[in-house]
């Protein structure tokens, strides 16, 4: 029975580009999203769609349906002294806050003396990924989560911080 849209998802996974293994939560917490509200990359939710619970299979991710393609211009020269007490390095990774306001992460390509280049695009961008993954559950979602679209699993215990500063406990 295929998956639908709004229902809480609980997977353990392991992914790879190539032979090296680049995230994995095999022996630790599963990973739980609401289906069909671009929690996961698309690539991986259509490729669960039709899987059990207790079913594993392997799932090959283009680029496009992952982190999209590699986009060379996505790079920027800026002075070096913007990161003042930050020992840098080639390939650090990042995160900063966008224009919108959002978190921005970004890896160090290049250091040119004076100037750093940075790169905007994801570290995954223009890869293909395997995914190894195992269905745990699937259920439906309670009226709250669907609400939300924050499965009861995500949320924070009663008087912890979900730890964004948005002042939720």
């Amino acid at each position: 029975m295929a998956i639908e849209a709004n229902q809480i998802v609980s997977i353990e996974y392991e992914v790879k580009d190539g032979d090296t293994v680049v995230d994995s939560n095999v022996g630790g917490d599963a990973l739980v999203f609401m289906f069909g509200k671009g929690q996961i990359i698309p690539g991986l939710e259509n490729g669960i769609v039709n899987m059990g619970i207790g079913e594993k299979g392997d799932i090959l991710v283009t680029p496009e349906d992952a982190y999209g393609e590699y986009n060379a211009e996505a790079t920027q020269e800026v002075p070096a002294d913007q990161f003042a007490g930050i020992d840098l390095a080639v390939g650090m990774t990042l995160y900063g806050q966008g224009e919108d306001g959002g978190t921005v992460q970004v890896t160090v390509k290049e250091m040119k003396g004076e100037t750093v280049v940075i790169d905007f695009n994801h570290p995954l961008a223009g890869k293909e990924l395997m995914f190894t993954v195992a269905i745990n559950n699937v259920r439906d979602a309670s009226a709250e989560e669907a609400m939300t679209g924050i499965p009861a699993e995500n949320q924070p215990d009663e008087g912890e911080s979900c730890g964004t500063g948005c002042g939720c406990h």
